[in-house]
């Protein structure tokens, strides 16, 4: 996931977000909410690759604040950044550079740092941001050494390592070893203990034709260059256990295509409709975002399909916090984005539950959130 957008780095506390009844003004659409959870206030990745952090932070975020011991807690994308860029260089060196490399990654790349180096609160660590994040100068250089040295047919100068960490000091500051919040101090593996989260908890769904249901399998997208394994469900179950998991009192941290015409952030909707947009009217074309339309029936085949022929791509990490319907009782999620608060859902937007099937590629979840029937059949206590 690698997709970015450059805004104003505005903050909007979940707390004191009104509920919007609709996606933007003059929308006849009328959302009902279903269930609702908190999060911490929406954040920026500037002109950043880096989705996956905010959305997998704003997720662990959630999480402890579930738990009763995140408190509005704060948790800093970069500090996860810092320490998968140079586990990704090493993976592409020893690839002799046939490996994906850059800013984009994944979910699994934030509970690698949680179980690996811990976490640490944004106070500790921003990641040397100025007025926004911007990664363009630092992720050149850093392309630009790993590159040169994974094409080497000799031997290699281990001092590479020193090099690399050497840009990446530069330009984002050392990751903390140690550090004081509200008071006390806290290693990065003791505060992310603190807030009660354990990386054995989370796990990865899909569902996919070209993998067996019901078993594992590493998800072929470029940015999963740690081979992750994700569990693959019927498309029945990929939806029962995200709608459980909200209703239950769970978020879920969302990877997917959003390059879809159906995807506006701006209007404040992902939606799927029923006519090919190519074959609709302008009128037809605005008015699908100012009120409830037909959506496509989407199907194993259908998911699969687009999928294979590189339309479903990891786009964009995203944080999945609540569950409504609108007045034809239709559902769709609430979704919590990392482009600013510009638009008229501060930094939200709702996504239809056609959407979610059709153009998601994974998503990650605690586990004890899973229905027990379907924990059964994936053998996961």
């Amino acid at each position: 996931m690698k997709n970015w957008m450059l805004g104003a780095v505005m903050l909007c506390s979940t707390a004191a977000f009104a509920q919007t009844t609709t996606n933007i003004q003059g929308s006849k659409l009328e959302f009902t909410t279903i269930k609702n959870m908190d999060a911490f206030d929406v954040q920026n990745q500037g002109r950043t690759g880096t989705c996956w952090s905010f959305s997998g932070m704003s997720f662990l975020e959630s999480e402890a604040l579930r738990a009763g011991k995140g408190k509005g807690v704060n948790l800093s994308e970069m500090y996860v950044v810092r320490n998968m860029y140079p586990l990704k260089a090493a993976n592409y060196v020893r690839m002799h550079g046939k490996a994906n490399f850059g800013e984009g990654g994944g979910f699994p790349d934030d509970i690698l740092c949680l179980r690996e180096f811990g976490l640490v609160p944004q106070s500790a660590y921003d990641g040397n941001r100025q007025k926004t994040y911007n990664h363009a100068e630092m992720e050149s250089l850093l392309e630009g050494l790993v590159t040169k040295i994974g094409a080497s047919n000799g031997t290699i100068n281990p001092d590479w390592k020193k090099a690399y960490d050497g840009i990446l000091n530069a330009y984002m500051g050392e990751a903390p070893s140690k550090f004081e919040y509200n008071g006390k101090q806290y290693t990065p593996q003791s505060f992310a203990k603190e807030l009660g989260l354990n990386a054995d908890d989370y796990i990865y769904i899909s569902s996919f034709t070209h993998h067996p249901y019901n078993s594992q399998f590493v998800l072929e997208v470029p940015d999963n260059w740690n081979w992750e394994k994700v569990y693959n469900v019927n498309l029945a179950d990929f939806t029962t256990i995200a709608e459980n998991a909200l209703t239950n009192g769970y978020t879920i941290a969302w990877a997917a295509d959003v390059s879809e015409k159906g995807f506006n952030f701006r209007d404040g909707l992902a939606i799927v409709p029923e006519k090919d947009w190519a074959d609709m009217s302008a009128d037809e074309k605005k008015n699908a975002f100012l009120q409830p339309i037909q959506e496509k029936n989407i199907t194993a085949e259908v998911r699969q399909e687009a999928f294979d022929n590189f339309e479903t791509q990891d786009d964009h990490g995203m944080h999945i916090v609540g569950l409504v319907k609108d007045q034809t009782g239709k559902k769709y999620f609430r979704v919590k984005n990392s482009w600013g608060t510009d638009n008229f859902g501060q930094g939200y937007f709702y996504a239809s539950l056609p959407y979610f099937q059709y153009k998601t590629t994974c998503y990650m979840v605690n586990k004890k959130a899973l229905p027990a029937d379907i924990a059964k059949k994936l053998g996961i206590k």
